[in-house]
């Protein structure tokens, strides 16, 4: 084992405390008064003595199980189960969060950094207000203690039980209903408690998983334990332990988040083959199954739910390492040497095809169109824009050698922004890869309205078009790093209101909240808006630039149908583009490919969440706005959940 997993106090601790606290457990002031009045010597002593722990007494050395901090370095420790911060009587609860501080204090003292207490009680969900409270307090008065909170994934009655989970039967007594009991607890007792990210859960698996679609929302949810009896394993042909397939697809997508699976009742010999060892050989198996990666997680370890500023390649001009990035992709070049190949195939054949390729960076997207013209067999013309002094340099570097080498004097290489560029002869096809996350956040409407006046009337840009999509998701980590400056890094927020403006992330710990259908039939990601180029309607001055920026604006109203209750901490945005005719680049979820890595999505935080009950509708607008003034674009983004009423009879 790397860990062991202890209570940090013993049953002598729960015999003193229930001793000291029993008398004040009444729950009237006159029931006080009438056991001080018939108290004996021996229960005015035990009053001095509550009264005395209340005042600030800690542990005997008979109560702990844990004395020296030496001994605490491979440990998890667990809190009393047996307090209830959420008890009906109020004597009960105040001495219960007496006795966690003293525990935590303990904790802290022996250099523990997490300790695990037990859960509200659904019984009790009244008193949900006070366990919340008790809470915060606790994680006021240690700054550095983590306090995970033991939740079992699902309640059930002692008659579901009965029906042997499982089993055709159990499914029939269950039915198909959302088991979001105990994630209502959680949802409310961390808002209550701000989203601290030192507020995080332990997964009790204890009892049976609830349907698949009740389980999403576990992985937006902070999961730093999984809590795994040996009960919820069952034998396989050769008697060994090992797990359902249903808990087994559970356990891989949790697993991608590393939390520490903490193994109880190993030694019961509930399983007759392999030993108390088996259990943790077959949750290693388990685990390292879990990480075999797709292309792009792989490359997208490090980046994983870490949120960046998205590129501003108009106002700054990128790094090496960014565009080194870029060429690594092995779908996007391929889609745009495609795109122009059709295009160059749909021209005359003894034609010299005139090709500008602008914000050409190192040369990947020129190479890709002489690959393209060789493959066509059509002659072409082909010049090389960029406005970044360092990335000419290299091109110049780069491709003088492969000039002298390969292409002749087929690629001309012009140091400008593509704005400002004027060139004697107008292009058949322009070329540019300037799409963001969200399509249009990187401005490539307002770069390509500046160079669309060097296209001739019947040319081709490639990309011709682009779309952007949105869709409604929880992420508690996000949320908590968008709203919490001591937890947001300053190299991400770049303005004292972090959580209005948008972010590049790869999202890892987040769960999708849409679905398709609904009283509207609407799709789980849904459309924005779609830029498309050229564009002949717009207005333009003698030197063929737009008067302003106003056809560039957008707006969108969207409703999403929520079947599952959940929290929308904001939205994921995505883009698909049309290169030139069928040929396609999409990171849309539902249609991308799993190894294009040049783009992640984009984030659109909400500053306060929104809780979405079961089968609601989710109204968002979003708007794409813009300063004719000071030439400014920016986004702004609002959302409104509804119930709807049912039709009176």
């Amino acid at each position: 084992y790397d860990l062991v997993a202890i209570p940090l106090a013993n049953a002598n601790w729960q015999e003193r405390w229930e001793r000291m606290c029993t008398i004040t457990a009444s729950a009237t002031e006159a029931d006080l008064g009438a056991v001080a009045a018939g108290l004996t010597q021996q229960g005015e002593e035990q009053r001095i003595e509550s009264e005395d722990w209340r005042a600030g007494g800690g542990f005997l050395r008979t109560e702990v199980n844990i004395t020296r901090s030496e001994e605490s370095g491979n440990l998890i420790t667990f809190a009393s189960d047996w307090l209830e911060l959420d008890s009906p009587v109020e004597g009960i609860r105040f001495d219960a969060e007496l006795a966690l501080r003293q525990e935590i204090a303990y904790a802290s003292y022996l250099s523990i950094t997490t300790i695990v207490i037990p859960p509200p009680k659904l019984e009790n969900r009244e008193y949900l207000a006070d366990y919340a409270r008790a809470i915060n307090g606790a994680l006021a008065s240690s700054w550095h203690i983590n306090i995970s909170i033991r939740l079992p994934i699902a309640e059930y009655s002692p008659a579901e039980l009965t029906a042997r989970p499982g089993t055709p039967a159990f499914a029939a007594v269950t039915g198909d209903s959302d088991r979001c009991e105990t994630w209502e607890l959680w949802n409310t007792l961390r808002g209550l408690c701000g989203y601290s990210p030192r507020l995080t859960l332990m997964l009790d698996l204890s009892n049976p998983l609830p349907n698949q679609r009740s389980l999403g929302r576990w992985h937006a949810e902070p999961v730093r334990h999984i809590f795994l009896p040996c009960t919820s394993f069952i034998p396989n042909a050769k008697a060994y332990p090992v797990l359902s397939k249903s808990m087994q697809a559970f356990l891989k997508g949790i697993f991608r988040f590393r939390p520490t699976v903490v193994l109880s009742g190993t030694h019961r010999n509930l399983h007759s083959a392999g030993g108390h060892l088996a259990y943790a050989q077959y949750v290693r198996f388990l685990y390292r199954k879990s990480h075999e990666l797709v292309p792009v997680e792989e490359y997208a370890q490090g980046y994983m739910d870490h949120l960046q500023q998205p590129l501003q390649p108009l106002m700054d001009n990128l790094e090496g390492e960014t565009y080194e990035g870029f060429e690594k992709d092995p779908i996007k070049y391929r889609q745009y040497e495609e795109a122009v190949f059709r295009a160059l195939m749909d021209r005359p054949q003894d034609s010299v095809t005139t090709i500008y390729v602008v914000g050409a960076g190192r040369g990947p997207l020129v190479a890709g169109c002489l690959r393209a013209a060789e493959r066509a067999q059509r002659r072409i013309s082909l010049t090389a824009v960029e406005k970044n002094p360092s990335a000419y340099v290299m091109q110049v570097i780069d491709l003088q050698e492969r000039s002298a080498l390969e292409w002749g004097s087929q690629v001309k290489l012009v140091y400008s922004d593509m704005r400002s560029f004027y060139p004697r002869e107008k292009a058949d096809i322009i070329v540019s890869e300037l799409l963001g996350s969200f399509g249009d956040n990187e401005l490539s409407p307002e770069c390509l309205d500046g160079v669309m006046r060097t296209l001739k009337p019947d040319g081709i840009s490639i990309p011709a078009s682009y779309t952007s999509y949105l869709a409604p998701i929880s992420t508690s980590r996000l949320h908590s790093e968008v709203t919490n400056p001591a937890v947001a890094s300053a190299s991400t927020v770049v303005d004292a209101k972090p959580a209005e403006q948008p972010y590049v992330v790869m999202f890892s710990q987040f769960h999708m909240l849409s679905e398709a259908g609904g009283r509207l039939g609407v799709d789980k990601v849904q459309e924005c808006w779609t830029f498309d180029h050229p564009r002949p309607d717009v207005v333009v001055d003698d030197q063929g630039l737009p008067f302003t920026n106003h056809h560039n604006a957008r707006s969108a109203h969207l409703s999403f149908h929520i079947p599952r209750a959940g929290v929308c901490h904001g939205f994921a945005g995505y883009f698909e583009a049309v290169l030139y005719a069928d040929v396609m680049l999409s990171i849309h979820p539902e249609r991308a490919a799993g190894d294009m890595l040049s783009w992640f999505p984009i984030f659109f935080p909400l500053a306060e969440p929104v809780y979405l009950p079961a089968n609601s509708e989710l109204d968002v607008q979003i708007w794409r706005l813009t300063d004719n003034t000071k030439r400014r674009v920016w986004f702004e983004w609002a959302a409104q959940t509804y119930l709807v009423a049912s039709a009176s009879p």
